[in-house]
């Protein structure tokens, strides 16, 4: 692991963190698509789909746009060194669902691991510096919606903070799960700095989440299945720059 990786990696916001702080599944039988069946090269171009490295900010919404219409898929398994997580992207955050869809079946994010982990906030996942494939530089446009927020579960995209990134573009390939947990109602509203809906503050008081980052980053999919393994890996040693001691890697498989 290299400290470079560490150091300059998108993360959550500090002052986010700061605020949280205060407060199983079988796998699916059904057969991989033909996109991960294919053997994959050590770039990923015999695979289907787009050239990776060709991705830059002009043309990522129209390539994205064009690869969701044509991979209409909402569930994906994410299995890990530590078991399962099944999760749900949502349709209505497209760009974010066919991004995370075409690094899966370029066979990217299998050779990524959770790489940060702050405990009791998030795991972070997405990058690794044993990687062979190679991604072009390019954001994501927010799709920031209010009905999506940091609940306990929730699958949200990273990125650099408001100083280097003042439009709030999310990240090519960083993508977190949300930990947090139940907090008092008074707390919740305080973390948020914000007046919380009843429906907001019924799922941080009881089910917990982090609604510090509400607003602030895309959340586009969720935990259907397995957060008590996304918790596993929330509890594992760390180093300084809280990377894990042993990696945790993923294999992401398509399912419907």
């Amino acid at each position: 692991m290299t400290t470079a990786l560490a150091r300059l990696r998108p993360t959550l916001a500090q002052a986010a963190l700061g605020a949280a702080l205060l407060s199983v599944t079988a796998c699916n039988q059904q057969q991989p698509t033909q996109e991960q069946a294919t053997p994959l090269s050590a770039d990923g171009s015999n695979r289907p789909g787009p050239d990776l490295t060709k991705i830059n900010d002009q043309n990522v919404v129209e390539i994205l746009t064009k690869y969701g219409q044509e991979h209409p898929q909402t569930q994906v398994l994410i299995k890990t060194d530590m078991g399962p997580v099944k999760v749900r992207l949502f349709k209505d955050t497209p760009l974010h669902r066919a991004n995370f869809l075409l690094l899966a079946n370029k066979g990217y994010l299998d050779q990524t691991v959770f790489y940060r982990i702050e405990k009791g906030f998030v795991v972070q996942g997405g990058n690794s510096d044993k990687r062979t494939i190679s991604l072009g530089k390019y954001h994501l446009p927010p799709e920031i919606k209010p009905e999506y927020f940091h609940r306990r579960g929730a699958v949200g995209m990273a990125r650099y903070d408001d100083e280097k990134n003042p439009g709030r573009l999310s990240s090519s390939h960083d993508f977190y799960f949300t930990v947090g947990k139940p907090m008092e109602a008074f707390q919740a509203q305080g973390v948020a700095g914000r007046k919380l809906t009843p429906e907001q503050l019924k799922v941080y008081t009881t089910e917990g989440g982090v609604p510090a980052l509400d607003g602030q980053y895309t959340v586009f999919g969720e935990v259907v299945e397995g957060m008590d393994v996304v918790e596993k890996i929330n509890q594992v040693p760390v180093d300084a720059y809280n990377w894990p001691l042993k990696d945790v890697g993923m294999k992401v498989e398509i399912l419907k």
